[in-house]
């Protein structure tokens, strides 16, 4: 149905990352690309600022970056996310030194590891609005700042993890599939991704949502013989997980709450 609960998040989750990625978006702009109407995407606005995710401004919206950062840990809309995280969360050891990546999944785990002196080292510069937790201790790789995912890469980054042995990575992605493996939208991520692998010396999980399991994208991180586990949701298609279990990868699927 048109007008169903699922269709509604669909459509708000797609305009979330529409302005994430952008500057500013106005009315009319998503109106057309999401074939809906003007009145329409106006009451998701009057959502979205009722959560704080967005600015408004005349005939549009902006992002509310550090709102829309700290919200993101109870948004209804990545319900999904929260889920696979906790899952992964639960891997996590006391005293390991792990690797998390630019995901925004990933970064959901600080919310839920509950084991204690835990190292994270990551080039997601999102980490700094990540609420302080006495058990956890953040490492930022530095390196030059990408937008507009506040993505760190480049040479220093690379020197940074270059140094760094972890027990365990938990990278997100763009797509990941038996035939394509693990790929990513953006070029510069490519490296990073590629050490943090290289440089785990434990298990290797990859995090993601229904919309990435059998999608591939440009750039290749890494082969799915290099990954030990793939924590997804139960809504990820049956075909491509079953071919990827057959590909020797471990997959874990989590209810939704």
């Amino acid at each position: 149905m048109r007008n169903s609960k699922a269709a509604i998040e669909k459509r708000r989750e797609h305009i979330l990352k529409i302005i994430e990625y952008r500057t500013n978006v106005t009315v009319e702009e998503l109106a057309e690309q999401l074939k809906t109407s003007p009145i329409t995407i106006r009451r998701d606005f009057d959502y979205f600022e009722g959560k704080d995710l967005i600015e408004r401004h005349r005939g549009g919206a902006s992002l509310n970056k550090i709102n829309f950062t700290t919200n993101i840990f109870s948004s209804s809309l990545t319900l999904n996310k929260h889920a696979i995280a906790k899952a992964a969360a639960r891997f996590v050891e006391d005293g390991d030194t792990i690797f998390i990546n630019t995901s925004s999944t990933a970064l959901l785990m600080l919310e839920y590891i509950t084991a204690k002196q835990v190292t994270i080292v990551t080039n997601n510069g999102k980490a700094i609005f990540c609420e302080s937790k006495d058990n956890l201790f953040v490492v930022l790789t530095g390196g030059e700042l990408r937008m507009p995912k506040e993505s760190l890469v480049g040479d220093f980054a690379i020197n940074n993890l270059n140094r760094v042995k972890a027990a365990k990575s938990f990278l997100g992605c763009s797509g990941i599939s038996a035939e394509g493996g693990f790929t990513t939208a953006v070029l510069q991520e490519v490296a990073i991704n590629e050490i943090m692998l290289k440089n785990t010396v434990g298990m290797k999980f990859v995090l993601a949502d229904k919309n990435k399991v059998g999608k591939v994208h440009s750039f290749l991180s890494g082969s799915i013989s290099q990954l030990d586990y793939l924590i997804t949701d139960v809504f990820a298609s049956e075909v491509e997980v079953k071919s990827l279990r057959s590909n020797g990868l471990k997959v874990i699927q989590v209810p939704i709450d």
